[in-house]
């Protein structure tokens, strides 16, 4: 199924991108990265005898690859043709995924929260009410163990 895979993803990229790497995933799949679009797909061999799981994702900066935004199952026997017509599919969708949000619109899935910028931090260091309770009971649970020792030494 491999060598299969393999030659498939070959006439595969030769059809998607002029540019492209192939190259063997250590879980037996197969990627093909296109770093001139910013786009990977990834082949792997998936349930059925004859099925593939096809997944395709962005390439972010510095060349590291971010998690598949889509996936589908096709069938080997469809041919290169079909299989090349998800892959844009899948590509397409990766691609409006990762459309820039004009500005004053939240993203899709995030809230307007999301969007706030941090806390700022004032000038000089400062201790929360949280950060100093939390240090009297530490005090107190060292001052009682001190007073019991001395108690009962």
């Amino acid at each position: 199924m491999s060598v299969q895979l393999r030659e498939t993803a070959s006439e595969l990229a030769g059809i998607l991108w002029r540019e492209h790497t192939v190259y063997r995933e250590r879980s037996g799949g197969v990627v093909i990265r296109g770093e001139h679009v910013r786009r990977w797909i990834s082949l792997a061999p998936a349930g059925g005898r004859d099925e593939i799981l096809v997944r395709a994702g962005r390439i972010l900066d510095g060349g590291t690859t971010a998690p598949a935004r889509s996936e589908a199952v096709v069938p080997l026997s469809a041919g290169t043709n079909a299989l090349a017509a998800t892959c844009r599919r899948l590509l397409a969708e990766a691609a409006a995924d990762a459309a820039p949000v004009p500005p004053g619109r939240a993203a899709p899935g995030r809230s307007k929260r999301s969007r706030k910028a941090a806390r700022p931090k004032g000038s000089g260091k400062h201790t929360s009410f949280g950060s100093w309770v939390i240090l009297a009971c530490v005090a107190g649970v060292v001052a009682l163990y001190v007073y019991v020792t001395v108690l009962h030494g």
